[in-house]
């Protein structure tokens, strides 16, 4: 998704989508008394700003992968479900034999599409504001994954660097 969408969405109060300060936001900054050449120079820097991600957008796009709510089923819920969060018939099969009711498929059924549903309107909507949830998910999933030694190597790395220690994932009390 584009620079640009995110630009304009983080800034649509005082900026139109052409990268232009509104007529509101310019009169509003007046009526609080700042100087009009500090209005012209910030809606200047703005536009300056916002020119810049435009053309990022149009010479180097961000890749943009799409992630759809079968990528993060597991590895059983695969087995069970269609992408579209159906059951599948080997497994409606498999489950009537074991013993499972009806009425029990049914509702398993109906959660699994219900979450489908609730990831793809999630996902439409913060791709209106130029968010990829999805690739946001996937990344939450690869940091959650990572072991405890992989966590601290980062841990002392992030130290290193001078990030401050109440931001780090480990206990205060933690001898570093």
């Amino acid at each position: 998704m584009s620079r640009i969408k995110r630009w304009i969405n983080m800034n649509k109060k005082e900026f139109n989508s052409d990268g232009g300060l509104k007529d509101e936001a310019r009169q509003e900054m007046l009526s609080k008394g700042e100087h009009p050449g500090a209005i012209d120079s910030y809606a200047r820097r703005a536009k300056q700003e916002y020119d810049e991600w435009k053309r990022l957008d149009e010479t180097d796009p961000e890749p943009w992968p799409v992630y759809k709510a079968y990528d993060f089923f597991s590895e059983q819920e695969k087995r069970e479900f269609n992408p579209d969060g159906s059951l599948r018939l080997e497994y409606i099969e498999y489950a009537r034999q074991i013993g499972i009711s009806e009425g029990a498929l049914e509702q398993q059924e109906w959660r699994k599409k219900s979450e489908v549903e609730h990831y793809n309107r999630i996902s439409a909507r913060y791709a209106e504001q130029g968010i990829n949830f999805g690739e946001e998910r996937m990344k939450e999933r690869i940091e959650d994954s990572r072991t405890y030694v992989q966590r601290r190597h980062q841990m002392e790395q992030d130290l290193q660097n001078f990030e401050p220690e109440d931001s780090l994932p480990f206990d205060k009390n933690t001898s570093y």
